[in-house]
């Protein structure tokens, strides 16, 4: 349920702590139990998974014609996680799949200001001046973009936004085709924590502490 609907339930005396009636803003500690509505409540286990994607993999469960899913490269058990930030077709690099919605929701929503980092190659050298630019902000049709550019080879991206195929429309709007997109990072998570693996497993606090 919303929080909303569970201050109502907690308000209408329907949720029990250790057979006690709960209070709003009441703690629950390991090993309470808690009922609602006569029922108790089982506490839910959240699992993270990394994932390093290749190209051609769609982000989602529903294979695209012939390309294939993220899903056909984890076993079936990680199957019912959502990818929280998805990668194109035909980009690459970090993925995060979890079955925690609020904390995939504080991994993606621009307002945490989670970094996200990129490795990017472009069709043609890009120009200082356009560094600049990109860090001013590209005006497109879904808003300003901006993004912070080491130029090098690959060009370094970071950004707090997600927007579909955002770095590929920015670079084109000044006149530039992406020609390889790898996510090396998303917040605390780092490529390198996978090394040659393909997935892994992963602690949500430990890795955040880090």
């Amino acid at each position: 349920m919303s929080r909303r609907e569970a201050d109502e339930a907690i308000e209408k005396e329907n949720v029990t702590i250790n057979g006690a009636t709960a209070t709003l803003g009441q703690r629950v500690e390991e090993g309470d139990e808690v009922k609602l509505s006569g029922n108790v409540l089982e506490p839910k286990e959240f699992e993270y998974l990394l994932l390093n994607k290749p190209i051609n993999y769609v982000s989602s469960r529903k294979q695209q014609g012939d390309t294939p899913t993220i899903y056909s490269l984890i076993p079936e058990e990680f199957h019912h996680l959502k990818p929280a930030g998805r990668l194109d077709a035909d980009s690459h690099g970090l993925m995060l799949l979890t079955n925690d919605g609020s904390f995939a929701n504080e991994m993606t929503h621009p307002s945490s200001e989670k970094q996200k980092n990129y490795e990017v190659q472009l069709d043609k050298p890009l120009e200082d001046e356009d560094v600049n630019r990109l860090a001013d902000g590209v005006q497109l049709e879904d808003g300003t973009s901006k993004l912070l550019v080491e130029n090098g080879d690959p060009i370094k991206v970071m950004m707090h936004e997600g927007r579909n195929r955002q770095i590929r429309r920015t670079f084109e709007a000044l006149g530039y085709t992406v020609t390889d997109l790898k996510r090396t990072a998303l917040g605390p998570y780092d490529l390198e924590i996978l090394g040659e693996k393909v997935y892994s497993t992963t602690d949500k606090r430990k890795s955040s502490e880090e």
